[in-house]
């Protein structure tokens, strides 16, 4: 991928004033490079694709208030604030800091969903079609039926719609110092707000997240703090889990898979239970 300062970034450099603040850098959906604005650090966002561009449109319609800040946009391209505090979520998690990180993802979740003066973006994609890969899948193994099965009841009949994330974990949330904990990389997606919490359950970055008393003990701190119901949540994980395995089963990630139905299997035994 050509991230050539010269062919990618000028024209924007000259049109918001911006100084090149660190090296340019990509991720599967978009190209960033870290400037300054106004004396303040900020990062430059062109999307790759849809889905990246409308996100950058959510970060805008959510103003600063549990994302980062959108200072300019053009075309395919946000300037947003950027994280320069020194906390890490997913470090706190691995250092005996779960319940705390957990807390401050349920606290940035509620402050996305919570009501809007303005009209909500116009091109939001209901929850459903994203469960498109899990319907294809349900016939490969019976965890991906289960999953799919259970889905399908959920979205059936959705309960406390929202505007969501969409892909909230550990490293979507960061450190932007006085002005707290904010979220960055949205989809721009609508549905129960159960879905996003589930998220928190299933990051198969995190080595512990398959482990029985890490699960059991996140789980009743996240049921907690978003005053879900206990038993609908473990759904939306055995949902989740399920619409995960089957976005890395068209990957090939063979462990994404393994690390997603243990903890679908770890949400079913206390349904079961």
């Amino acid at each position: 991928m050509d991230l050539s300062l010269s062919t990618d970034w000028h024209p924007l450099l000259t049109r918001w004033q911006l100084t090149v603040d660190g090296e340019a850098f990509a991720t599967a959906g978009s190209r960033l490079l870290p400037v300054l604005w106004q004396g303040r650090p900020a990062m430059l966002k062109r999307a790759l694709t849809p889905e990246e561009q409308s996100g950058g449109v959510l970060m805008q319609w959510w103003n600063g208030d549990g994302a980062a800040y959108v200072y300019a946009h053009h075309d395919d391209t946000i300037l947003m604030e950027r994280a320069t505090g020194p906390g890490d979520l997913f470090a706190m998690a691995m250092e005996g800091r779960d319940d705390e990180a957990s807390r401050i993802l349920c606290a940035t979740l509620a402050r996305l969903h919570a009501p809007r003066a303005a009209p909500p973006p116009t091109h939001l994609v209901p929850l459903r079609p994203w469960f498109r890969s899990l319907e294809t899948a349900a016939g490969s193994d019976v965890r991906f039926h289960r999953a799919w099965n259970t889905a399908q009841a959920l979205l059936d009949d959705p309960r406390d719609p929202v505007i969501l994330h969409g892909d909230m974990h550990h490293r979507n949330v960061l450190d932007f110092g006085e002005r707290g904990w904010l979220a960055i990389d949205p989809k721009c997606v609508t549905g129960e707000r159960g879905f996003d919490y589930a998220n928190l359950l299933t990051n198969p970055e995190l080595p512990t997240v398959t482990r029985p008393d890490r699960f059991r003990r996140q789980f009743d701190v996240i049921a907690q703090a978003a005053q879900l119901e206990p038993r609908r949540l473990l759904r939306w994980v055995v949902a989740f889990a399920g619409l995960s395995a089957a976005w890395f089963l068209e990957d090939g990630d063979d462990d994404g898979i393994a690390s997603d139905f243990a903890v679908a299997d770890l949400a079913q035994a206390m349904l079961d239970g």
